[in-house]
């Protein structure tokens, strides 16, 4: 995706004054707190995995951050990652990448059902990882990452968007200062029809064919997840098929276009969550946050204004003429995160996934100097992953309750 270009000449106090929005926005997260006056030590050195998804990072806008090379089996993928990072230096496999001594980091973009394997192979090279979602593809592959992290000693972030579209950062700032109340029930939906697209290519099969829905549902579960941090214990799912013969001979067997899961927190919450791959749909990557006292509601595409709702205390009365509490329902007015100091100042522009790469780029980067865990940590990332390989497990046994395990 390419990046937008956007005017960054003005201040940050100008900023804060037209979104109304105060200095306490800025304590959402403490480490990306005035991150981008902070610059100047260490670089690390990074390698550059997949070259479709891989190239839509910014690794060598990073005043903290050198691309050091980048790998791809096809050739033709090989040019377009060193092209887009201006990195002369290049591999034909993870493997022989790794094998590189000034290499102190790699972001994996490789196809899902590889990352853990490819993670593995990383951290037993000594280098710190970034992976696109999802964390893994079944459970035993969730325990085998947990460990294989915890007994390396090094960074893991797996890289989930939803945790920093510009909405989700609000949510986050906005429960933190309890304007909640309590979070009763929460919902998320990842709408992406049309995927079937991208089952073959150059007439042969390719690892998204037949890709059960609830095997990628990190852009949804993150929605609560990164928002309260509680965990989904339990799950009741639910899918959809037609009997299409695009669908047959799939190597999940799996014969759903649409998933939806009915889970249970440990704070004995509902969250709903819908992934849905074909059908009369928008695309949308959206949540819905119910408290006591506030709530909010995401807007079915980015750049659309998101809904606030405030519990109010006048009484209003339906159409029906029965009375009920009117609550207050406002717009809200998104800031853009990215254009404030919660970034360094040449990664301040939009990117992907309503302007959430740049902030991966950062916190992995930040992660690795600093020495400490990413957000996306592994713990929270198999929180994020392993509740829709059990959903899944559900939805093929009709909506079984199941209990999804931890692994914190």
């Amino acid at each position: 995706m390419e990046k937008q270009i956007t005017n960054r000449k003005s201040s940050r106090r100008e900023f804060i004054g037209k979104a109304g929005i105060g200095m306490a926005a800025f304590t959402i997260m403490p480490r990306f707190t005035l991150t981008g006056t902070q610059t100047g030590g260490r670089k690390i050195r990074i390698g550059i995995v997949g070259g479709r998804f891989g190239t839509s990072f910014y690794f060598h806008e990073h005043p903290d951050c050198i691309v050091e090379a980048v790998s791809d089996l096809r050739p033709e993928r090989r040019k377009r990652l060193m092209e887009v990072y201006k990195c002369s230096k290049s591999y034909e496999s993870l493997d022989k990448l790794l094998l590189d001594p000034k290499i102190e980091a790699v972001f994996i973009a490789t196809p899902a059902p590889d990352h853990v394997r490819h993670v593995t192979a990383t951290l037993n090279a000594g280098k710190h990882v970034l992976c696109a979602v999802p964390a893994a593809w079944t459970l035993e592959e969730c325990y085998k990452l947990r460990d294989v992290v915890r007994s390396s000693g090094l960074i893991y972030m797996m890289a989930e968007t939803s945790v920093y579209r510009q909405n989700t950062i609000s949510v986050k700032k906005f429960y933190k200062e309890g304007l909640f109340g309590n979070i009763f029930s929460a919902a998320a939906e990842y709408n992406h029809p049309g995927l079937e697209v991208l089952y073959f290519e150059d007439g042969k099969p390719t690892w998204r064919h037949g890709m059960p829905p609830m095997l990628y549902p990190t852009h949804s579960t993150s929605l609560l997840i990164a928002v309260t941090g509680e965990r989904l214990t339990h799950v009741s799912g639910l899918g959809w098929g037609d009997d299409s013969p695009l669908l047959k001979n799939n190597p999940y067997n799996n014969p759903f276009w649409n998933t939806t899961a009915f889970f249970k927190t440990n704070k004995g919450n509902p969250f709903r969550v819908e992934v849905n791959w074909k059908g009369a749909l928008r695309s949308a990557e959206r949540g819905e946050w119910r408290g006591d006292k506030m709530s909010f509601f995401s807007a079915l595409k980015e750049g659309d204004e998101h809904t606030i709702v405030r519990l109010a205390d006048r009484i209003g009365s339906d159409d029906a003429g029965f009375q009920y509490k009117a609550n207050i329902a406002e717009t809200f007015k998104q800031p853009l995160w990215w254009q404030t100091d919660m970034l360094p100042e040449p990664l301040r522009h939009n990117s992907g996934h309503d302007g959430s790469h740049t902030f991966i780029t950062h916190e992995f980067v930040d992660a690795v100097i600093n020495n400490r865990p990413a957000e996306v940590n592994v713990h929270e990332a198999l929180a994020y992953t392993a509740p829709g390989i059990v959903a899944h497990q559900s939805a093929l046994r009709n909506g079984e309750y199941m209990s999804i395990p931890g692994f914190d």
